[in-house]
């Protein structure tokens, strides 16, 4: 996918206690910070490209490559603490307070930063998120699903076919988009090596892919209004995971879309745009 004139002429970087942060700053209003996901290639352009134009008309928007991906620098998972250098960047820009909308892994970072840092928090919105620390009655509780399987082949072998494969998995029909995303996925993992190097060998030592997330009691601690949005047909993390989650948020709300899977935002990216924007203007 060709780097759009929008794309270059917002990104910035900062620098925080551990290295050197790529970020997109776009648009005038409130923040909503953008966090992406795990997967090989990821980025936060690659995540949520197609939302930030229309969302950067109504806010301003933070989309930010967390350490271990994208531009912002390699980084072990023992060494991770990504609701701590949100943190960072935040002071860093002057903001004490924002929206944070997160995938996957970047859900897991915001119910994180929403829990321990409630007072820099206006709302949350999570697609894909995980109740990590908990066993799932319907989804695998005993190892990876489907979806994780697929993405950690992806990190282990970049390949276009391969890549291809992660976009059919984390999508109810990828029929559309899989080619062009597989192409730039693999071309980022390739590009920002030692990323894709530090996670297989934390793979490699059955390491968590995520580090310090909410617990139990820190999830039922937060207060902001929280909007989780999942995919009936996520195959990456089952919608069972954001069941759980509103049933210990006190102030949650739930929308399951069918013919979704893991990438909400990027399947029904007018429904998300729209959901997204009146969540956060009038709440």
């Amino acid at each position: 996918m060709p780097t759009s004139t929008l794309e270059r002429d917002s990104e910035r970087h900062i620098a925080v206690s551990t290295g050197d942060i790529r970020y997109h700053d776009i648009g005038e209003g409130p923040v909503v910070v953008l966090l992406h996901g795990s997967g090989p290639g990821a980025t936060a352009w690659s995540n949520f490209g197609p939302n930030i134009e229309a969302l950067s008309n109504r806010f301003r928007i933070l989309a930010i490559d967390m350490p271990g991906w994208g531009g912002s620098h390699p980084v072990r998972v023992r060494d991770r603490d990504h609701a701590a250098t949100l943190v960072e960047v935040l002071d860093g820009l002057g903001v004490d307070r924002t929206a944070v909308v997160g995938n996957s892994m970047g859900a897991v970072t915001s119910l994180a930063f929403a829990a321990r840092y409630p007072e820099r928090v206006t709302h949350v919105v999570t697609m894909g998120a995980a109740m990590v620390g908990q066993r799932m009655m319907f989804g695998p509780a005993d190892g990876p699903s489907e979806g994780l399987k697929v993405l950690f082949q992806a990190y282990r072998d970049p390949s276009p076919e391969n890549m291809a494969r992660l976009v059919d998995v984390m999508t109810f029909d990828s029929s559309s988009t899989s080619e062009q995303v597989a192409i730039e996925r693999s071309k980022n993992t390739i590009k920002y090596a030692q990323h894709r190097e530090n996670f297989v060998a934390d793979l490699d030592e059955h390491l968590p892919i995520i580090l310090k997330p909410a617990t139990p009691a820190e999830i039922s601690s937060i207060k902001a209004p929280v909007l989780l949005i999942h995919g009936r047909d996520d195959r990456v993390l089952n919608v069972e995971h954001s069941l759980r989650l509103v049933s210990a948020i006190e102030d949650a709300r739930l929308v399951i879309i069918n013919q979704c899977g893991h990438w909400v935002q990027l399947e029904h990216t007018d429904e998300f745009n729209r959901t997204l924007a009146s969540f956060i203007s009038e709440r």
